[in-house]
């Protein structure tokens, strides 16, 4: 399955983390993720990660275009709700695409380990039949 990262700029350290912990999970599975995070992710947890430009520098819309065509299975978007971001458009978009679309969207980590393990189990299979 297509997994997407993003995180801002507060949150990268625990998607960091939970990349580590969930390693055996995700080394499954296709990742893409917006340029930054996909660097550390790659670089701390040894996860290959198809790389996007940088959020604010238009990676959302890049992800937010395989959202909107289907292309990606889970999105997981670690948000910082307490820090206004200039390009909150930009967020609330990606957003809204997964709940058109049907994309299981985690934007917080209890969120985000529920999805892997449901992954890891099979309970998201079904994306295979939507597409």
């Amino acid at each position: 399955m297509n997994i997407a990262l993003i995180a801002h700029d507060n949150k990268k350290k625990l998607m960091e983390n939970l990349c580590i912990a969930y390693r055996h999970i995700l080394c499954k599975h296709d990742l893409y993720a917006t340029g930054t995070t996909g660097r550390l992710v790659e670089e701390t947890a040894n996860l290959v990660v198809h790389k996007y430009l940088a959020g604010p520098l238009g990676g959302e819309q890049q992800l937010g275009a395989q959202v909107a065509s289907n292309d990606i299975d889970i999105v997981i978007f670690l948000r910082d709700p307490v820090t206004q971001k200039n390009y909150e458009p930009d967020i609330n978009s990606i957003l809204r695409l997964c709940d058109m679309h049907n994309i299981p969207l985690a934007s917080n980590l209890a969120t985000a380990e529920i999805l892997l393990l449901a992954l890891d189990r099979g309970d998201l299979d079904w994306r295979n039949v939507v597409k």
